[in-house]
């Protein structure tokens, strides 16, 4: 079986520099690479604030899903890395903002830390276009 394959560019420069997609389209099936917080001018939205920080990322991920013809409702798995599990309820808040009617699977992962000490939430998730309640 042979699907037709788009690699969609996020904006941030460091997809160029190490060669990946944040958004990946192949047929029916929609993969989002981790995503951070960081602005397009590279600054960390919201440190010290996970809600503020899950809070923009779902909107940049959601945004540019819509941008490219799949829903949110689409999304079927998301996953979410945190560098403290004290972070759980105000990731969750901003979470079920998004997804509380369409209840995508969801796996909680705490890390020791991401890329720079004022990201706290790092976000990805998996779609399949046509898999709408």
């Amino acid at each position: 079986m042979e699907f037709k394959r788009e690699n969609i560019k996020g904006g941030a420069a460091f997809e160029d520099v190490a060669g990946y997609s944040r958004v990946l389209k192949a047929g029916s099936f929609v993969y989002v690479s981790g995503t951070t917080a960081v602005t397009p001018e590279g600054t960390v939205y919201g440190e010290g604030d996970p809600y503020a920080q899950a809070k923009y990322i779902f909107t940049k991920l959601v945004g540019l899903l819509e941008e490219n013809g799949v829903s949110k409702e689409e999304v079927v798995k998301v996953n979410i890395y945190a560098t403290s599990s004290s972070y759980n309820g105000e990731i969750t808040k901003a979470y079920s903002e998004f997804f509380k009617e369409n209840r995508p699977c969801c796996t909680w992962l705490g890390i020791k830390e991401l890329n720079r000490p004022t990201q706290l939430v790092e976000i990805e998730m998996q779609a399949i276009i046509g898999a709408k309640l």
